[in-house]
């Protein structure tokens, strides 16, 4: 079976090829292939999170409250900006995936020859007669829809325009989480997995929009309400109150959406509960001591902080799109993309490239400590003559101490609760450079974790040319072409293998690495695609992406040797 996703071919087959798979009947027994599951901390973490929400948003909008009625009208109008503007903004996103997912618009006809083709047990269905052998069937499935079934639709979308309206989309995300967990555990087999595939959309669904949300809500209000503390020189129960909560509402996300992408690949281990919190941790500390140096510049130096910040923002656009990162499907989204993060990083690191990251992470961070201190020293300069120097001094050490235990927790996360196991001479030099260990970019499926670290997609293990009878699982493939590895002293935690029985289904792209979210989780007509292939299959697909090694670059290599 097969459907179109902007072009790209996917196809449910029964076998997966040898040359995807390199090794695997060799693998020592300890790797074996388990199902995850919605979990009881799974559950608690969502609630948490809807607590975290109604926190940040309910304290915003008392302490707007409360400066109108304290007639200080000014700062009711910025903390207001900030609460209204990032939330219409989620909204309307939420809704434009929403109207997508619930439509039949688009791809009616390949969901329908996709539906018939699984009942008819056919191994191969392909793109090019999709939509011709689906025209029949889908007016015949539309013709055949029950009136009661089209006041239950009408019904869903006055219920989910009355929730966007009144600005509660992640409210109904996240109970849709817990709603679709719970299924997953309490229905069967075949159904449990499907509703877990949905679990997982669902919450990279509220992950990306909540992390948007909290730094273009969050974020600026916490900078707002600590300049109008440091301008006052006084704190008031409620602003303390909402610039705790943002700070919390930004480690949160932060942790919660690096857990909600590692949960989401296969060829990437878990976070633990005990690594998220380090997490945040780490993330909280550093983002506070960060937005304590900008609130304090900004009450000195309103116009040169604007500067400061568009000259921050364009650097590290630039630094992120010199990075060529590939997370959309799109050119035009990539580079707006790219623009929000560069947003995200006047506030802190966040991973947008595949490969290592402790040389650019190092780089970032002494920027950002330069930066820290300069803004700091600058306003202790130039501060106002009310200001005492025990009062400066104090505020001064709480913009160290917060960027140092923030430092502290971020080397805790690296050096012992980071999934793939503490930094260890496995990696060389600055840049990282990790031997032996490599994952296998073509399979992607809830029921898999990453293959062993002797997997590799390309180029291929043995090349046609100079092998023999059979390939060598270790690497050796002659004399000239011969990889030491290196005995990895880096701890990992147990890693699992995917299966290779069953049907699969072959998307037609290059699988993005991480830290991207594959395909199938950011283009919404190949996930409803998949979906549909899911639900009609007889047994749980895989998803396979296409493999890096094609014809072409073996050519190529055999060329060269």
């Amino acid at each position: 079976m097969a459907a179109k996703s902007d072009g790209t071919a996917v196809s449910l087959q029964n076998d997966i090829p040898p040359a995807c798979l390199p090794g695997l009947e060799k693998r020592s027994p300890q790797w074996r292939s388990v199902w995850k599951e919605y979990s009881l901390l799974d559950c608690c973490w969502t609630l948490c999170a809807l607590l975290v929400f109604f926190s940040d948003g309910a304290s915003d909008l008392w302490l707007a409250a409360d400066y109108y009625l304290r007639q200080n009208y000014l700062w009711f109008a910025l903390t207001l900006v900030f609460i209204i503007i990032p939330s219409v903004v989620v909204q309307v996103l939420s809704f434009r995936w929403l109207a997508y997912d619930y439509s039949d618009a688009n791809g009616s006809g390949t969901a329908a020859a996709a539906m018939v083709a699984a009942s008819n047990a056919e191994s191969h269905f392909s793109t090019k007669d999709s939509d011709q052998r689906g025209a029949g069937r889908s007016a015949a499935v539309t013709g055949s829809r029950s009136s009661a079934e089209s006041c239950c639709r009408v019904c869903v979308w006055l219920f989910q325009s009355v929730v966007h309206v009144l600005q509660l989309a992640q409210v109904w995300r996240y109970v849709h989480v817990l709603y679709l967990g719970v299924q997953s555990r309490w229905r069967g087999d075949h159904e449990h997995k499907h509703f877990y595939w949905r679990t997982m959309f669902e919450n990279a669904d509220i992950s990306m929009l909540r992390l948007l949300e909290t730094f273009l809500k969050s974020a600026p209000q916490l900078v707002l309400q600590l300049s109008i503390m440091v301008q006052t020189s006084q704190v008031l129960p409620l602003q303390g109150l909402s610039a705790s909560a943002s700070l919390v509402s930004l480690g949160w996300m932060m942790a919660s959406y690096q857990k909600a992408l590692r949960d989401s690949r296969d060829d990437k281990l878990p976070m633990s509960y005990k690594a998220v919190v380090v997490n945040m941790l780490w993330h909280l500390f550093t983002v506070g001591a960060r937005a304590m140096a900008l609130a304090l510049f900004i009450s000195i130096f309103q116009l040169y902080f604007g500067i400061f910040i568009v000259a921050h923002w364009c650097a590290m656009t630039f630094w992120i799109i010199q990075g060529e990162t590939d997370f959309c499907m799109s050119k035009w989204e990539e580079i707006i993309y790219n623009m929000m993060v560069g947003i995200v990083y006047i506030f802190c690191w966040f991973s947008v490239r595949e490969g290592p990251t402790r040389c650019r992470l190092l780089l970032y961070s002494l920027i950002i400590l330069a930066e820290n201190v300069a803004l700091t020293a600058v306003w202790y300069i130039y501060r106002s003559q009310r200001t005492s120097d025990f009062y400066a001094v104090v505020v001064v050490c709480v913009v160290a101490c917060s960027y140092a235990l923030g430092t502290f927790f971020m080397f805790v996360y690296y050096c012992l609760l980071h999934p793939d196991g503490p930094v260890s001479g496995a990696y060389i030099g600055c840049c990282d450079v990790q031997v032996g260990a490599v994952s296998d970019p073509c399979v992607s499926s809830p029921t898999s974790a990453p293959p062993p670290l002797d997997a590799v997609s390309s180029p291929p293990r043995t090349l046609q040319r100079t092998k023999g009878g059979e390939s060598v699982p270790g690497g050796d493939v002659g004399d000239v072409f011969k990889m030491r590895t290196l005995k990895a002293s880096r701890t990992a935690a147990p890693r699992l293998i995917p299966r290779t029985e069953g049907p699969v289904i072959r998307i037609d792209l290059p699988r993005k690495q991480y830290p991207a979210w594959d395909a199938h989780f950011i283009d919404r007509r190949l996930r409803k695609t998949i979906l549909v292939l899911e639900a009609a299959a007889p047994v749980t697909p895989r998803i396979q992406y296409r493999c890096l090694g094609t014809p072409k670059e073996v050519m190529e290599y055999e060329t060269t040797v």
